[in-house]
């Protein structure tokens, strides 16, 4: 008997295992906060005895190195990858024993990185699932674009090449269980649905159902803007991360909030996007703890700058830093609970700005700025006609570029315009937050085009 319990982490759009029998077990791409691992290894009563990595990671921080060094296990990595530590490097073909029965088997399956590696649990020699990593997604496949832009193209018919190894190889009835695709911009495309199969997937998966040139073409006409914050994922994890440090930061009340504003650094409000407009610190900027914050903020804020969290409670504040430390963002230079009167100080007025929907844009006629923070894919599909178009994570170096006049901020469903709505208040811009699905644009009667 086998068991695989999937960590799924919303906000950065992945998933990390754990697999094993009734004795031991095999942590697959953890994250860096791994007591959700532990606990999962506690419930079964099982002692971990290797940590594999399918890849060098971009898009978050491992939490690998420090969880093999807690348990004593084995730290497996593809050979091929460059590291800085001590691990087990692990090639196409090698072979582990997990449990009575249940052995793990590399796989080379190249294309998200040069050195990515699959992984195909065994169980008295049939396997039974396959860990994909960055490879075999849901109907879609890992980008090739995050390595070096010259191997973009190598890489993508690498990708090609490694899926259709993997439907060689394994059975139809084979669980494929990936790492990204549920959010992560490490995915091609997003995931269609939450479980799939070798089987489901030849009939299913780009990567199986298209020609290699076909295939290449399409992946490289759909990729879009990498996060910022991604270029300093792989160093870190090369590098070997530190161990995590979930200490609440040091508190800070009005007068310094005012003074980490007066000198540029970011101050970020957790608070949701409704009770922010109707008032927030002057000079501060949104980011929802229920949005995608470790993605938006690490994306968006220059790295390195320190940033101060304002949380309505102790649990919202300590749950934005889980997420944040597992991008990196290790330490808040300050932080504070409650209210944002108390933040501004007493007898500071609190800024504001007002909410509205696609039909109270309608209303407006033809005199407002109606600005779309949405990506290019997104826009391409429908605009709505003579909207500026800037992207959510390009907005702070451009907010020049918004002409002179109030500004209708949109997304697709209201959390980056809320983000952006906020960098444009703290810009002093006269702005209203279009906190609406995209869909309703065209029954409010606003011209959408495509293109």
């Amino acid at each position: 008997m086998f068991f695989i319990e999937t960590i799924e982490l919303e906000g950065l759009g992945n998933r990390h295992y754990l697999a094993g029998g009734t004795d031991t077990a095999v942590a697959v791409d953890p994250p860096r906060d791994f007591d959700q691992v532990l606990a999962a290894a506690a419930r079964r009563g099982v002692r971990i005895t290797h940590v594999v990595e399918t890849h060098i990671h971009n898009d978050y921080v491992t939490g690998g190195l420090e969880l093999a060094r807690v348990t004593g296990a084995a730290y497996l990595v593809p050979a091929g990858a460059h590291v800085s530590f001590a691990r087990v490097p692990v090639s196409d073909g090698d072979t582990v024993t997990v449990d009575a029965a249940l052995v793990l088997r590399a796989i080379a399956t190249p294309g998200h990185t040069p050195h990515h590696t699959a992984y195909a649990l065994e169980e008295q020699g049939t396997p039974v699932a396959a860990f994909t990593g960055g490879s075999l997604l849901i109907g879609t496949v890992g980008r090739p674009d995050l390595v070096e832009p010259r191997l973009t193209e190598e890489l993508a018919r690498a990708q090609h090449a490694s899926a259709h190894r993997l439907a060689a190889e394994l059975p139809d009835a084979t669980a494929v269980l990936p790492t990204h695709g549920f959010g992560s911009f490490c995915s091609s495309a997003q995931a269609e649905g939450d479980h799939t199969t070798i089987g489901r997937e030849k009939s299913a998966n780009t990567a199986l159902t298209t020609d290699v040139d076909s295939f290449v073409a399409e992946i490289l006409a759909g990729l879009e803007d990498v996060p910022a914050y991604y270029a300093h994922m792989g160093p870190a994890n090369a590098a070997g991360p530190a161990p995590v440090d979930l200490t609440p930061p040091a508190v800070a009340d009005a007068r310094e909030i005012s003074a980490r504003l007066a000198a540029g650094e970011w101050v970020v409000d957790l608070r949701n996007r409704v009770a922010f407009a109707e008032g927030h610190v002057a000079g501060s900027f949104n980011f929802e703890s229920d949005g995608k914050i470790a993605t938006y903020l690490a994306w968006m804020i220059p790295w390195g700058k320190p940033v101060t969290l304002l949380a309505e409670s102790p649990q919202q504040l300590a749950a934005a830093q889980r997420e944040l430390v597992r991008v990196g963002i290790d330490r808040p230079a300050a932080a504070a609970t409650g209210t944002a009167q108390e933040w501004a100080g007493e007898g500071t007025s609190l800024a504001f700005f007002p909410r509205s929907t696609f039909t109270g844009l309608a209303e407006q006629g033809t005199d407002v700025v109606v600005l779309d923070v949405r990506r290019d894919s997104e826009r391409a599909a429908g605009h709505i006609e003579g909207s500026v178009h800037i992207p959510v994570h390009q907005l702070h170096q451009r907010l020049g570029e918004v002409p002179a006049g109030t500004v209708w901020v949109h997304c697709a469903g209201g959390m980056r315009a809320a983000i952006a709505a906020s960098l444009l208040d703290a810009a002093d811009r006269d702005v209203v937050a279009v906190d609406d699905a995209f869909d309703s644009a065209t029954a409010a009667g606003l011209p959408v085009v495509t293109g």
